[in-house]
């Protein structure tokens, strides 16, 4: 198996974070390559649709609202990979009440790729993710 993480400290509350990213249908709200999310079994699987028109079918599998994470896995996607679990976590930054770390965690097995390139194709994915979360978060503060 192979895994990846991205993180990202911003300075908004962990809470505010959380508020905007927690639901398991909001990538839209902060995701702008995702442009379209329908859940669908109570809420437990969601439809991703990408600005190119492709469909990424995913499976909560973990939610804890306290915790402020939760946890997928991938049903269906045009990714080289099987196995695939991924885990958005908000936390506070230590000695900083005011700031949040958001952590974007993966793991899988790579099909017909090499490890270094799924792992450069999640770690990208997580990272763009995040860059947009900051875009997003930054905008809402203006």
């Amino acid at each position: 198996m192979a895994s990846t993480t991205a993180t990202l400290d911003v300075a908004v509350p962990p809470d505010r974070v959380w508020q905007l990213i927690g639901g398991f249908d909001a990538l839209p709200d902060w995701l702008p390559y995702i442009s379209e999310s329908v859940a669908a079994e109570g809420g437990r699987v969601r439809r991703l649709r990408n600005e190119e028109g492709g469909v990424i079918v995913e499976r909560l599998v973990a939610f804890d609202d306290a915790a402020r994470s939760y946890s997928y896995a991938i049903l269906e996607a045009p990714f080289p990979v099987t196995d695939y679990l991924s885990t958005l976590r908000v936390r506070e930054v230590p000695d900083r009440l005011d700031s949040s770390r958001v952590e974007w965690s993966g793991t899988f097995t790579p099909t017909g790729v090499t490890d270094e390139e799924a792992v450069a194709l999640f770690h990208g994915i997580y990272t763009d993710g995040l860059a947009a979360l900051h875009d997003t978060l930054s905008g809402s503060l203006a």
